[in-house]
Order: structure tokens, then C-alpha cells, then sequence
């Protein structure tokens, strides 16, 4: 039977780059949670995930953990995952059949599924849904045995829409600052995670800053509808993405936000405009009723997504299911003018004075060390030092998760310290804890070179006041 109106061979390359660049994103997602899971949400992490089974039934977080749960389990199935990432990365769907490459990427959604819907806090960041999303429709996409389907790539083009659309309506419908152009005055140096470049980006000129916020509406807002127009005009849009989310790549860490952005706006480039296509025969019937299906599912779901965009309530990185099929979208709705850190000490002496040595914890990538520039670390996610910049917003934000947090430091537990850059007490755990809140600001050039400072503090007020274990 042929399907000529089903597929084609023209993104036959876009496809490849696509599949192969999305397997390097799960790689990392899987390498992040084998490595930091046991100090966030093990058996004796700070929110653990037996605990949290007993709460949630398998009906609102679906995950291979409500059948069985040990760290060792946990650990198996994310080495499992970056397992399967790489040999995809490489190209192993391509050397199996189609039934088998689309049942190698269905493993790797459901492993990153349980995951996800058993982290809690720490995996309640949107790109955790945007990379589930993204997964579900690579599962259809189909490998070297049939042309790309037009409908799967049509979806992902809609998943990349509601990304960019929806980042651009929620600046526009929040903070005035984005609407004055001013709001890049503040977010290079308030970020969550400024990367090493972020105290140039901060200190250029303020009228290039209301450039980049105006450039930002525009591609946000225009340039995306442009993904559905006919080619090169499409793949012009999606090359306007890219490079976009390359700048914003070079201005701070946000985990793999911006890659899985870059990897969907790939997909929609027009290959044949680099390489001729090769023949590739048509798609059997079962994955034609396969792909369809598919996409009667996703346009159904699309419903509430939809509404939110055009909704004056819109709310950001929402997901309406459990299984993350369809979400929503969006990102600094509103940007702070001032940075505030949580800073944890720590003493070892029996009684606290006015003398008291204190001695400082260092986190890997949030700002700590005056005179320590920050590191690039994205794609990589450091789940411990975000939720620190959040906590830092408010201290509801610390809930549940903090108090373990320092208990875990006065016990000198090794899987969190492993978090950590720099543990000061390498000899014995601390007799007492203390966090402080600071406000933190970038030097001028002129401290710079006076002080070889990166950063400037000023001492708030007490966080959290000396604690010890009872």
C-alpha cells in the first residue's frame, strides 16, 4: 500500500540529527539521576521515594517503582536508561527493525516516566515534562526503515510552538519589565544559575539589553508561527531558534532547557536543502494506524494547552496527565531585581560565642566563593543547588526537603556531600549548622580589578539559627 501523502524523505536527515541529539539529552537526564539520586530521593535522601509510594497510588504517578523499590533498583534502571540513550545516540535504532526502534525509545521514556513522577520537588521543572513529551512523539517517528511521517514531525513543530508562544505570552502577561524592555538590567545577574560568561553578559551596555529583550519578543512571538510555513521559510525559523537558544546558552546554566529547544527546532529543518534524500520504502500499515492514532491522541490532549496559551490565567510548566503527553509551557514570567543566597556554615566547637569559627559550605554551580567565577555545567542539572536559589525566594520553597538537608550535613552523610564542591569538616561531621541569607551582586570592572571579586555580599538576615542533632 502507499502512503505518498504519509511521509517524507526530505527530513530523512533531520530526523537522524533529531533522534541522535535527543538520545545525548536523555544521556544526560539518566547520568544526572543515577548520580544524585541517593542524596535526594533514596531510601535515606531528603525526600525518599518509599515514603512518597505510600502517599501517590499508581494512578497519579505512574512509575515502574510502585511495583518495586530499592536503591539498587533505582540505580539499575538510570544506568540502564543512560545506557540505551547512548547506544541510540550511536545509532542503534538505525541498525535494528522499525517494531524494535520504536520499542528501544519507548524503554527509554517509560524508565525517565518513573523517574520523574517519583522525584517530587526535584523534578518539577518543566523541561522534565518537555523531555517526556518530546520522547513520546520520538517513539513514532519511526528509523531508517520508512520515510519520516508528516504527522509526527507536524506534532513536533506544535510542541516547539507551545514552547517558544508560550515562553513569549507569559513575559508579556507578567512582569512590566519585559514589556519595557529593562528586564535584561536584572536577569543576567539574578538567574538561578549564572554560568561564566553572565558577568560580561551583565555588564553590557543597557541599550544592547533592551535589544536582546525586544529580539526575544520577536523570536518568541513571530518567529515560531513561521515553523509552519512552507520551506526554506520554515527552516529560516527554526535556524532564528537555534540561534537564540545558543545565546541564551552562553549566558547562564539551565539545564537542558535550551538543548531539548535547539534539538526540536532541528526538526523541523528541510534536510534535501543540505543532502539528497535516500529511497526509503513505504511505512507497513500497522505503524501508518500506529502514527495516526498518535496524533488523534496528542490534537485531543492539545485542548487544555491550548486554552492556557490564550488564557489570561496562563500558568507556566504545567503538565494535564500523568504521562506527561501534552503540557504546558513558559518560563521568567517575572524577573528579580535583587539575588539572595542562602549561605550554610558550619562549626565544630561544643558551644557557640561571639568568637565562633564558622566554616563554609561550597555548592557546584550556585554562587558561593566571592572570588570563584561561575562554571558551565548545563546541560547537566544540578538539582541541589536550584532548589537552593528557590529557597532563597522563600522559604516555602525549602520546605520538606531543607531540615533533612542539614541533618544529613551534621551526620556527614557521604552521598550528600557528594553534591557538593567543598566539604570543610573532611575529618568529622560538624557539632552545629547555620544558613544565612545574603545579597549577592555582581562587581563592577573597577572592583574587579581592585579585588579580583566576581561578586559582592551583603549579610541579610539569619536563615536558619545554629542547629545541632538532637
Amino acid at each position: 500500500m502507499e502512503w505518498f501523502w504519509f511521509t517524507s524523505s526530505d527530513y530523512w536527515l533531520s530526523r537522524l540529527v533529531f533522534q541522535r541529539a535527543l538520545a545525548g539529552v536523555y544521556l544526560v537526564a539518566f547520568l544526572g539521576a543515577a548520580l544524585q539520586f541517593r542524596a535526594l530521593i533514596g531510601e535515606r535522601g531528603m525526600l525518599p521515594v518509599p515514603a512518597y509510594l505510600r502517599r501517590v497510588p499508581p494512578r497519579v504517578a505512574p512509575s515502574v517503582f510502585h511495583l518495586h523499590y530499592s536503591d539498587r533498583f533505582f540505580a539499575l534502571c538510570a544506568w540502564a536508561g543512560a545506557a540505551l540513550a547512548l547506544a541510540l545516540a550511536a545509532g542503534a535504532g538505525d541498525a535494528v527493525p522499525l517494531a524494535v526502534s520504536m520499542l528501544m525509545w519507548a524503554v527509554l521514556w517509560a524508565l525517565y516516566l518513573s523517574i520523574v513522577n517519583v522525584g517530587q520537588t526535584w523534578y518539577g521543572f518543566g523541561w522534565e515534562s518537555l523531555l517526556l513529551e518530546t520522547g513520546f512523539l520520538a517513539i513514532f517517528l519511526g528509523n531508517e526503515d520508512t520515510a519520516p511521517p508528516v504527522l509526527i514531525l507536524f506534532l513536533l513543530r506544535w510542541l516547539l510552538f507551545r514552547v517558544e508562544f508560550g515562553a513569549g505570552l507569559i513575559k508579556l502577561r507578567g512582569d512590566a519589565c519585559w514589556r519595557d524592555l529593562t528586564c535584561l538590567y536584572y536577569h543576567h545577574e539574578t538567574q538561578p544559575m549564572p554560568g561564566p560568561l553572565s558577568w560580561f553578559f551583565h555588564h553590557l551596555p543597557r541599550p544592547l539589553h533592551r535589544v536582546e529583550a525586544g529580539a526575544n519578543h520577536v523570536t518568541q512571538l513571530v518567529v515560531p508561527v513561521l515553523i509552519f510555513t512552507p520551506q526554506p521559510v520554515a527552516s529560516a525559523a527554526a535556524a532564528l531558534i537555534v540561534l537564540t537558544q545558543l545565546w541564551l546558552v552562553l549566558s547562564g546554566n539551565f539545564a537542558w532547557l535550551n538543548w531539548i529547544t535547539i534539538v526540536l527546532a532541528l526538526s523541523a529543518v528541510d534536510g534535501s536543502l543540505v543532502a539528497d534524500a535516500p529511497a526509503m520504502p513505504s511505512p507497513p500499515l500497522w505503524y501508518g494506524i500506529m502514527v495516526i492514532a498518535v496524533t488523534a491522541l496528542v490534537v485531543f490532549l492539545s485542548r487544555r494547552p491550548a486554552r492556557n496559551l490564550l488564557s489570561r490565567r496562563q500558568a507556566m510548566n504545567r503538565s494535564f496527565d500523568p504521562l506527561h503527553l501534552v503540557n504546558t509551557y513558559g518560563a521568567f514570567g517575572s524577573v528579580g531585581r535583587v539575588r539572595h543566597e542562602i549561605v550554610i556554615e558550619g562549626t565544630d566547637e561544643p558551644t557557640v560565642h561571639p568568637g565562633t569559627v564558622w566554616r563554609e559550605y561550597e555548592f557546584k554551580g550556585k554562587p558561593g566563593g566571592l572570588r570563584r567565577l561561575p562554571r558551565q555545567f548545563a546541560p547537566y542539572h544540578l538539582r541541589l543547588d536550584w532548589m537552593m536559589w528557590f529557597a532563597a525566594l522563600s522559604p516555602a520553597y525549602a520546605h520538606g526537603w531543607f531540615a533533612p538537608f542539614v541533618e544529613r550535613l551534621l551526620e556527614g552523610d557521604r552521598d550528600t556531600l557528594r553534591l557538593l564542591r567543598h566539604n570543610p569538616f573532611p575529618d568529622a561531621p560538624p557539632v552545629r549548622i547555620r544558613a544565612r541569607l545574603y545579597r549577592y551582586r555582581f562587581t563592577t570592572w573597577r572592583e574587579l580589578r581592585e579585588t579580583g571579586a566576581w561578586w559582592h555580599r551583603t549579610h541579610v538576615r539569619e536563615f536558619l539559627p545554629p542547629t545541632r542533632l538532637s
